[in-house]
């Protein structure tokens, strides 16, 4: 009996052990806080946005997809980008007319996907 009951009370010290590692280890299990309301991890750069930039958004998914907020606030970003790259454009082409008289050509480069 008394064989028994060293096994369980060395088993009991050996679970304890164990606990205690992983618990030191990994944590207490403290749950983070909930993020607050309005807050995104979607992330775009102030300006100069790049492909990649755009290829790496990561959206919040929702019940039925993703977050209309988020997604609506990326492509208004990704839309005033592009209408200040198209004005900065088209004020080159403006100088080019003024300085040479002749219209402006862009050449167009068609690639296969």
């Amino acid at each position: 009996m008394a064989i028994i009951g060293l096994y369980v009370i060395g088993v009991a010290v050996l679970v304890a052990l164990i606990f205690a590692l992983v618990w030191f280890v990994f944590g207490r299990g403290e749950d983070l806080p909930p993020i607050e309301s309005g807050t995104t991890l979607t992330r775009l750069p102030r300006a100069g946005i790049g492909g990649d930039d755009v290829r790496g958004l990561v959206f919040a998914q929702s019940f039925r997809g993703y977050r209309a907020v988020e997604v609506d606030w990326a492509l208004e970003k990704l839309a005033r980008e592009i209408d200040e790259l198209r004005d900065v454009v088209h004020e080159l082409s403006g100088r080019d007319v003024a300085d040479t008289g002749a219209m402006p050509t862009v050449r167009v480069h068609e690639t296969d996907d």
